[in-house]
């Protein structure tokens, strides 16, 4: 396993400009600031929860509208998630978490494979929570699980309340990525799998 298990990126595009900084053994302290309130605030939830310290600030073009920036957020978390990880060796590699969040519930199962493959199986009542479209929660996801390799399934079980879904989404990957990245004691540093690499 990696020494420090930290990543800073700076990635820009035509669209977006983003410079985030990733601490997979911190203490779930976030700053966010991508211009887009509700994305910060389901980062922040995001990193409480996975125990992650996590710094993002992004501009984008967000006078066309909020896609280009949601999804270059998830890539470059996605990114700086594999390069922290380095080889995956002592991990504990799979993560699972269901959490109700009121009338909400969300499952959430991670496997950090090498694969990347998202299975979202959510929906929203309504298209917008405050100025945020709903579908674009599947984009960060997708641009997320694509850059770190992982298997990703959320599913929801329960909710009608936009707010509270997508808060028990983010909830829900966040604790399963803590259990998937937390070393494991009993490993003895090996990749977690038959093949010898992820």
């Amino acid at each position: 396993m990696a020494p420090t298990r930290s990543a800073q990126l700076h990635r820009v595009t035509a669209e977006t400009d983003i410079t985030l900084s990733l601490d997979l053994d911190g203490t779930g302290q976030a700053a966010i600031g991508t211009g887009i309130g509700f994305l910060d605030h389901m980062l922040t939830a995001l990193a409480r929860h996975a125990s992650f310290d996590l710094e993002v600030k992004a501009a984008g073009d967000l006078g066309v509208d909020f896609h280009h920036t949601t999804e270059d957020v998830g890539i470059v978390l996605g990114q700086a998630l594999t390069r922290a990880l380095g080889d995956k060796s002592g991990i504990r590699r799979y993560g699972h978490a269901v959490v109700p969040m009121d009338e909400a519930l969300v499952e959430a199962a991670i496997d950090i494979s090498g694969r990347a493959f998202l299975v979202w199986t959510v929906s929203f009542p309504r298209d917008k929570v405050g100025e945020m479209d709903t579908e674009l929660f599947e984009e960060f996801f997708r641009g997320f699980s694509g850059n770190a390799g992982l298997s990703l399934h959320v599913t929801q079980k329960a909710g009608t309340n936009n707010h509270h879904i997508a808060e028990a989404c983010f909830k829900a990957v966040a604790r399963a990525l803590r259990a998937a990245t937390e070393p494991d004691p009993r490993s003895q540093n090996r990749i977690p799998s038959t093949k010898g690499v992820l």
